[in-house]
């Protein structure tokens, strides 16, 4: 097995290599992960009951007194703004209301007593949050605001008189997306925009349930989808492609979570937007060019050979799709997803396809985000990396604090 790490600038401890093994021995995967983000994320169905027992003792009955807003606002950043793109993904193109996720400090001018607000913040201090939150209470704008209790945001909620739910931080604020992502979803159904149920909700934490189980440290890689798509991406460039508005989502999703927990350079995008000029990279230097030269005989263990640079590897995310008859395994149902699993492959470039599973939309969603959590964190204790410590998101902060 790899050591455990190793220290390079700015105090990154680490490895550059894969250690493969590490994956199927559960108590060094435990050791590795002092802080326990794999426990964190396999919360994810006990996140969606906590969420939805505290927003039903949140008097939410208010945001429809007015009646239909022009607009509903998401306000936050990272994990926070990324459930306005999953509310907006649920809510589908019919609704008769826009939904608009917002990552910036800067207040939209346009915003004002029409439209409803919901600001969200893991800490309840974010400043992206915040700000609309304040300006929604200026601007006489609905406010419902979502975070950690006894919080600026908190407050902020109070000073309006705008209902608050006070969602308990556990870890990191990516480990929170579904304590984050009900309460939304529950405001908008009072606003009459998705139609969410208890039976989807209870389905969805089911189906988490079930993921954690099935991608659990104990399971083999075998057997465990997250820890096959860790090792197979190991050492590669990832893009990730859904194949609807849902599974794009989940692809974005990803991105954040190998960016943060694996510390990997990923490319993430509908597959509907692969054609308009994405899909060129798979005739690049890390895709058919890195194929040509590529010696077969080389040992990919030695480090002391010539340097051999990353290739791109595709994961496709598909809502719907068939499976094989002969292998069981997945394949593509939509043309568009053929078609770029064939160019990929032509050039060498490895293709793998992880198929939505479930009832509701909400559910399907859930069934790929467990895996992919659960794959991101994988691959980085792989490399040796705590996945709950980032230090240069740590130096970021606190450089940005200083005057």
């Amino acid at each position: 097995m790899a050591a455990a790490g190793v220290e390079g600038t700015a105090g990154v401890r680490g490895n550059r290599s894969f250690d493969h093994d590490l994956l199927d021995d559960a108590p060094a995967l435990a050791a590795r992960d002092p802080g326990g983000m794999l426990r964190a994320i396999a919360s994810a169905g006990a996140q969606v009951r906590e969420a939805a027992t505290l927003t039903g003792e949140t008097d939410l009955s208010g945001l429809a007194d007015e009646g239909r807003p022009r607009a509903v606002i998401v306000a936050g950043a990272g994990t926070a703004a990324r459930t306005g793109d999953i509310l907006a993904t649920i809510a589908g193109p019919r609704c008769l209301v826009p939904v608009l996720p917002h990552r910036s400090v800067e207040v939209p001018g346009w915003i004002g007593a029409a439209d409803v607000v919901i600001a969200v913040s893991a800490s309840g201090r974010s400043p992206e949050a915040l700000a609309i939150a304040e300006a929604a209470g200026r601007r006489g704008a609905r406010l419902v605001a979502i975070g950690a209790p006894d919080s600026p945001l908190h407050a902020t909620a109070e000073r309006n008189r705008a209902p608050f739910v006070p969602i308990p931080r556990r870890g990191p604020a990516r480990a929170n997306l579904w304590g984050l992502t009900v309460p939304v979803l529950l405001a908008a159904r009072t606003l009459g925009l998705v139609k969410v149920n208890e039976a989807d909700l209870a389905e969805t934490a089911s189906r988490l349930d079930l993921e954690a189980d099935r991608c659990r440290p104990t399971a083999e890689s075998f057997v465990n989808r997250a820890k096959t798509l860790a090792l197979n991406l190991a050492g590669s460039i990832p893009i990730i492609w859904g194949d609807s508005p849902l599974s794009h989502v989940a692809a974005l999703r990803y991105g954040d979570m190998l960016s943060a927990n694996a510390r990997y350079p990923v490319v993430t995008d509908a597959l509907g937007e692969a054609g308009r000029g994405r899909v060129g990279l798979l005739d690049g230097v890390f895709g058919a060019l890195a194929e040509a030269e590529r010696d077969i005989f080389a040992d990919p263990d030695d480090e002391g050979g010539s340097f051999v640079p990353p290739r791109l590897k595709v994961v496709l995310l598909c809502d719907g799709g068939l499976a094989d008859e002969e292998t069981g395994a997945a394949r593509v149902s939509d043309r568009r997803a053929q078609v770029v699993q064939e160019i990929a492959e032509r050039r060498g470039v490895e293709v793998q396809v992880l198929t939505a599973e479930g009832g509701s939309a909400l559910e399907r969603l859930a069934s790929l985000v467990a895996v992919l959590d659960f794959a991101s964190v994988y691959l980085g204790l792989g490399h040796g990396l705590d996945p709950m410590a980032v230090p240069a998101v740590t130096e970021l902060k606190e450089k940005l604090r200083k005057p």
